[in-house]
């Protein structure tokens, strides 16, 4: 009576209305319990029949041997109803109903006529067919196997139920043609190309949806929980696994698809291992077709290096097109390589030997047509070098030559000084970019002499002489050493002619420093040479000295004329007319002329000192009677040194200067009257001793002489003192007004 083909989808409304439902409970004999229950609305028995038809179609045939226990819920229905489902029992599951409980309400049917009724049918129905009420039932069936309808403790949720069906269904259909379709396929003709693609994505479905389900089956949600058949308060039994065989159904199906998938895949593999070696092939011939043909072409006519770095640039951005277009064709090289690869690990011996022949070709290929293309990039990096260092070099030579081709016109020899250092660092740095232009020159001809030749298979040469390459970049450095050796040649003659300067204005500061040295000079001598010595030894030194010093003031007179001459020939071999010594030949010459004659007048009255003292010394060591001359000789020279002493020194201009101060001339004079005083004491003396051989008259007329003499050369030496001190006052005027002058 159970239909097998019956899907829940075809009944899915009636299905959710629970007519009636397998909850999983067992009773006593393990036989499963089918509860219908009924409701107060007025059941339909067509719908009742298509849903126990349903459900009877879901056991096992092993399980429904076992019988059935039908539970009726009355308790909300009539008893013309209940009647009805019995008998309609009769008809849908006649051999598979072992009992039929039927749950009657409180307020219960006609006792007499329900008993005899099924009393009366019992034989014709072929079941037992009991009344009991719903705190009755457990004498029949274990409260554990019982709904909580019945007061029992078995979960069931007929939502749940119905929605796992669903999946079960779906998930048995669609493994089950997906099972039937592998099977046509790998039993047809192996020669035939298929799409393993498309049953790979087919087949993701339901292994996936079967794997869920089975998850959930062996959690024991599916229609029941874990358990086996017990006593009262016993775990609940799990029919979907013993009983319903949903789990092992699912089992089943999962590894046949993944069996039938496994065969599947083989038999694509062996269809389609031709396949591929066929497309391999025709893929590396259409590489290696381009890269000989096309790419080769390409690379052939891209020769030159360009004549400047804009050229140079525009060469790479052309070689970077070529290289873009060979790298699509090299991406495809390295795809097939690595497919080449993967078959070579699994393929058979002859097709092993095939694609390593094609590896190889299409290796060499790549790999020569890569070299030319590294080749060719190398050699246009280099020449972008060369010609940026040259178009640099370039600048700086024109940078240099501006600087040589300006008027030179500095202020001092530190500006010339910093000039020729600029210009010296300008001639390094060309020299510095010149030796850099040779080397990149050279790795240029390098670069191109070390590219890979083309094959000995074809016949032509390439457009464009690499010997014109290697004669331009050869120009090119001939050409800049030319203009470097032009620039150096302008460099040596501003140099020279800069430190020509540089020595024109050297000798024009030392001309001035030897005026200024000169002026010290004679500052010196008027202010500090003013002693004549005690005696002759002193004044003898003294005279050394002033000797040496004048030599030293001649030196410096000298090398001042020397470095004015060594200006004027400076300026006539620069051409510099507008310089010259201005005022410092006319301050050389008459500020010597002032030392020359107080250099003069500082020697003359030394050696009238020398002299003074000389004869004064003289006079001690003499005999009584040949000192008379002598003295007189002392006198006069003295009285001559007193009177140099006290004269000016008249400069050429006219002006008058003093030896050092008025309080210096006094002192030099007081030394030299005290030596008069000794002087005229040892004529006293002497005239005494004379006085003892003659007579007494004459002595003192002598005596008397002498004293009239003595107050003579007094008055004398005392109006003498008298001048000088008017002298030092007049000298002192003078110094104040000169210094009154000056502060004006």
């Amino acid at each position: 009576m159970s239909n097998v083909n019956m899907e829940a989808t075809n009944i899915l409304p009636i299905l959710k209305k629970k007519l009636a439902f397998l909850s999983g409970g067992k009773d006593r004999r393990s036989g499963l319990i089918l509860t219908i229950p009924l409701s107060s609305d007025q059941t339909s028995m067509e719908e009742l029949s298509a849903t126990l038809d349903y459900l009877l179609s879901i056991p096992s045939e092993k399980c429904k041997a076992r019988g059935f226990t039908v539970i009726v819920d009355g308790r909300k229905s009539q008893w013309n109803i209940v009647k009805t489902v019995v008998l309609m029992l009769q008809n849908v599951i006649p051999a598979e109903v072992s009992l039929v409980c039927v749950v009657k309400p409180d307020e219960f049917w006609d006792k007499k006529v329900t008993h005899f009724c099924f009393w009366k049918e019992k034989d014709r129905l072929g079941f037992e067919v009991i009344l009991v009420s719903a705190n009755k039932l457990t004498r029949y069936i274990e409260p554990c196997q019982l709904t909580d309808d019945f007061g029992g403790s078995l979960d069931y949720d007929h939502s749940d139920w119905l929605n796992k069906r669903l999946v079960f269904e779906k998930f048995t259909k669609e493994s089950t043609s997906l099972l039937d379709e592998l099977s046509i396929i790998n039993e047809g003709d192996k020669s035939s190309s298929v799409d393993k693609d498309k049953y790979a994505e087919w087949l993701f479905i339901p292994l996936s949806a079967g794997h869920e389900l089975l998850s959930e089956l062996q959690q024991r949600r599916f229609n029941g929980s874990e358990g086996g058949g017990g006593g009262q308060g016993g775990p609940a039994w799990c029919p979907m696994e013993e009983e319903l065989l949903a789990q092992p159904q699912v089992m089943k199906l999962l590894d046949s698809l993944r069996e039938q998938y496994t065969r599947y895949q083989e038999l694509c593999r062996q269809r389609n291992k031709r396949t591929q070696l066929d497309e391999i092939h025709a893929k590396v011939m259409q590489v290696v077709t381009w890269l000989q043909g096309p790419g080769s072409e390409l690379l052939k006519t891209q020769q030159a290096i360009g004549d400047s770095m804009r050229a140079a640039q525009a060469l790479q951005q052309k070689h970077e097109e070529i290289e873009s277009q060979h790298s699509e064709w090299f991406a495809v090289y390295v795809e097939l390589n690595q497919q080449i690869a993967a078959l070579l690990s699994t393929g058979e011996e002859e097709e092993v030997a095939e694609l390593k022949a094609l590896q190889q070709q299409l290796s060499d290929v790549c790999y020569r047509q890569a070299a030319q293309l590294e080749s060719r990039q190398n050699v246009l990096q280099a020449a972008q070098g060369f010609h940026s260092t040259t178009q640099e070099l370039s600048q700086q030579l024109d940078g240099l030559l501006g600087m040589l081709c300006a008027d030179v016109a500095p202020a001092d020899g530190a500006s010339i000084q910093q000039n020729l250092k600029l210009l010296e660092e300008k001639l390094q740095t060309v020299e510095a970019g010149l030796a850099s232009v040779r080397q990149k020159g050279a790795l240029v001809l390098e670069q191109m002499c070390s590219q890979p030749s083309w094959s000995l298979e074809e016949t032509e040469s390439p457009p464009g002489d690499p010997q014109d390459n290697v004669q331009q970049i050869q120009s090119v450095m001939e050409e800049m050493q030319l203009r470097k050796q032009r620039c150096e040649d302008m460099v040596d003659v501003r140099r020279l002619k800069m430190l020509q300067m540089v020595q024109l204005f050297k000798c024009e500061e030392d001309a001035l420093q030897a005026v200024e040295w000169l002026g010290e000079l004679l500052d010196a001598l008027l202010k500090t040479h003013v002693r004549l010595g005690d005696d002759s030894q002193e004044t003898r030194t003294m005279l050394d000295k002033h000797r040496k010093f004048v030599d030293v003031a001649q030196s410096t007179y000298d090398y001042g004329r020397q470095l004015l001459q060594a200006t004027v020939v400076l300026c006539q071999s620069l051409r510099c007319t507008t310089r010259s010594s201005g005022d410092t030949l006319p301050r050389l010459n008459r500020v010597w002329k002032q030392f020359s004659v107080s250099a003069e007048e500082r020697q003359q009255r030394l050696e009238l000192a020398l002299n003074f003292h000389t004869a004064a010394e003289r006079v001690r060591s003499l005999h009584l009677t040949c000192q008379a001359e002598s003295l007189d000789e002392v006198d006069s020279s003295g009285k001559t040194l007193l009177d140099r002493l006290t004269t000016p020194i008249i400069f050429p201009d006219g002006s008058e200067q003093y030896f050092g101060s008025p309080s210096d001339t006094a002192a030099a004079a007081e030394g030299v009257r005290e030596r008069l005083l000794l002087v005229e004491e040892r004529r006293l003396q002497l005239q005494e001793a004379s006085l003892h051989n003659d007579e007494e008259e004459e002595e003192e007329e002598v005596l008397n002489g002498q004293e009239a003499r003595l107050d003579v050369i007094g008055e004398e030496l005392s109006e003498k003192e008298e001048q000088e001190e008017e002298e030092e006052e007049a000298g002192q005027q003078d110094e104040d007004l000169e210094r009154t002058t000056q502060d004006c």
